[in-house]
């Protein structure tokens, strides 16, 4: 996977960075898997919290009316398989939460770095969600790049931009 600056921001038309990051079962997932398709790939900051747990349960109900459209869910953090099984459990979570606790994938995505926290600047996740057209050989490019999205409403939000 090439490196991408931390401060990156992708932006539609870029080639979306591929990856293979273990799932909460510790199975590999990787973007190829999705060829011929669209998928949403959100980044979170931490399992088992209030807003991360409020957004992955906004994508999990709307799951239905996405995939209706064509669009498959990846959820990713830096957390480990077993906090994100525990996570996927506990709030009934039926699509991939993929474990990047090198942060890899999160820094090719542009999605680790400097965020305000509290009033104070700190390194951490970017919570950003990218919809990602990936080609019949399994190649992706950026349809959809947001950064710095709020947990609350923010699904409702993309199914609105999206016509879902």
């Amino acid at each position: 996977m090439p490196y991408r600056d931390a401060m990156t921001q992708l932006r539609p038309g870029d080639p979306a960075p591929a990856f293979t990051l273990p799932d909460a079962d510790q199975r590999p997932v990787q973007l190829a898997d999705y060829a011929g398709g669209r998928v949403i790939v959100y980044f979170f900051p931490a399992a088992m919290t209030p807003g991360c747990s409020l957004e992955a349960i906004d994508f999990d109900a709307a799951m239905g009316d996405l995939d209706a459209a064509g669009y498959q869910v990846i959820g990713i953090s830096p957390d480990s398989t077993d906090k994100l099984a525990k996570f996927r459990e506990r709030d009934h979570l039926r699509f991939p939460l993929l474990a990047d606790p090198g942060r890899d994938v999160l820094n090719a995505y542009g999605a680790f770095g400097s965020k305000m926290l509290y009033g104070k600047q700190v390194q951490g996740v970017i919570r950003s969600t990218f919809i990602v057209d990936v080609d019949a050989e399994g190649a992706g490019t950026v349809f959809v790049a947001q950064y710095n999205v709020r947990a609350t409403g923010h699904v409702a939000k993309l199914r609105r931009e999206l016509g879902v």
